[in-house]
């Protein structure tokens, strides 16, 4: 078993009732991708990266720490912000997703959600949820939001209602860690805290369909610290490409997946 493997397999604790680990670490894992480098880009190094999505021409990130958390618009060829609106400093930034004409965004433990005007980043209005925000993403007309847990909860976004959840597991096991999320041709894909690992996740049953070993992108970017994590995908539905950074990384990478075994 490789080193990801095995870590993320530590992420995923067999089920209760399930078969001791040792067991159940012969169950076979979902497919593995690895992955190129298509183009590289430059980053903010100083942007804790929670949430990234691409929308008509731009990137948009959220980001964390308290103090320092902000949504911004992005320039991709220049790394720049060419706007940005600061989250209050008792704000740990987390996810952020477009909504109609918003972005909606979750911090970590405060139970605070925002809505931000998207032509200017503009605030419209706040919304409280229980439990943890780590990221989130649509799905159809749901919102749907990662929260540390192996669940993925399903909202109403205009209401915020909570609709449903879906236990995300891999090769049989409850995967928690789930962090920043994206929605690529009707799967969920998710970040996993502390690995290099994105999970492509069935949105209905909650299993992990196949998985993308970033290993050594990290490295590539120049991180040099345990916080300096994989974190952040962006995908640009019209031509195709997906976009990938971490936290405090100064470039980030369009990349194009290989070898799916």
């Amino acid at each position: 078993m490789s080193l990801l493997l095995a870590l993320v397999f530590a992420l995923a604790p067999p089920a209760t009732g399930a078969a001791p680990p040792a067991a159940a670490e012969t169950v076979a894992p979902p497919p593995r991708c690895g992955y190129r480098i298509v183009q590289t880009y430059p980053h903010d190094p100083s942007s804790f990266t929670q949430g990234l999505f691409w929308h008509d021409g731009h990137l948009y990130e959220g980001t964390g720490q308290y103090g320092r958390s902000k949504v911004a618009r992005v320039d991709l060829a220049t790394g720049k912000a060419l706007a940005e609106t600061k989250l209050p400093a008792d704000q740990f930034g987390e996810g952020i997703v477009r909504w109609r004409d918003q972005i909606i965004g979750v911090t970590w433990q405060g139970g605070v959600g925002n809505r931000w005007r998207l032509k200017d980043l503009k605030p419209v209005g706040r919304f409280r949820y229980t439990g943890e925000g780590w990221g989130v993403t649509l799905h159809g007309d749901s919102l749907v939001l990662s929260d540390g847990t192996p669940e993925l909860r399903y909202f109403d976004p205009a209401t915020m209602t909570e609709q449903k959840r879906v236990t995300v597991h891999f090769a049989g096991r409850p995967l928690a860690m789930l962090n920043e999320l994206e929605t690529i041709d009707g799967e969920i894909w998710a970040n996993v805290w502390m690995t290099d690992a994105i999970v492509r996740i069935d949105p209905d049953s909650g299993t992990v369909t196949s998985f993308i070993d970033l290993t050594g992108l990290g490295e590539q970017a120049g991180a040099s610290d345990r916080d300096e994590v994989l974190n952040g995908i962006a995908w640009d539905p019209k031509a195709k490409r997906l976009f990938v950074t971490g936290k405090y990384w100064p470039k980030l990478f369009e990349i194009a997946l290989t070898d799916c075994r």
